[in-house]
């Protein structure tokens, strides 16, 4: 039986997972990874790191991170409580969306997910306060091979939803990408 459903977005690889609840008077029961159903979607490899986080305030951002070759990893992202806007950019060198962006509503109401593929940025801004994000990489955190982007960058045109209300030094400090980006070699 399968609990999710994969819908290819305008990036190429990159997929919303929308997951199936089952439920009755007792509550309900969410399959949050099956390797076996995201693997006709690309996920390979297992899951190397899981990761689970909570920012307090509406309107905080974080990111746009990722990971250099050949660390770089896959993520499937998902929001465990309240509701932010995930972002996912286009890092691909050659790829015909480079430095393309693509934002979903993530929330514990929609019950989706974000898989983002190798090669790709991601950040999200909470649209509430309180929010619980849940992350599966395919490949353990390297921080010699941690890349950033300015969530401003004006290459990028990121239209965020929200005054920014929060956001960590080292965020607030991520470069714009040069002139002389070519992209990420996955």
């Amino acid at each position: 039986m399968n609990r999710f459903t994969a819908t290819s977005l305008s990036l190429a690889g990159l997929y919303l997972i929308q997951r199936q609840k089952l439920g009755d008077s007792r509550g309900f029961l969410t399959r949050l990874f099956c390797v076996e159903e995201l693997r006709t979607v690309g996920w390979i490899n297992s899951i190397a790191q899981l990761n689970h986080t909570l920012t307090i305030k509406r309107g905080t951002l974080r990111g746009l991170h990722f990971q250099h070759p050949p660390h770089g990893e896959m993520k499937l992202v998902s929001c465990l409580r309240g509701e932010v806007w995930d972002v996912a950019v286009d890092l691909r060198k050659g790829s015909p969306t480079f430095l393309q962006w693509h934002a979903e509503i993530l929330s514990e109401e929609n019950n989706r997910a974000m898989l983002i593929p190798r090669g790709f940025a991601h950040g999200f801004q909470t649209l509430s306060d309180n929010v619980e994000m849940l992350y599966c990489h395919t490949e353990a955190y390297r921080a010699s091979f941690e890349g950033g982007v300015n969530f401003h960058d004006k290459k990028l045109e990121i239209s965020w939803p929200l005054e920014v209300t929060e956001l960590s030094p080292r965020d607030q400090n991520l470069p714009m990408l040069e002139d002389r980006f070519e992209g990420l070699v996955i």
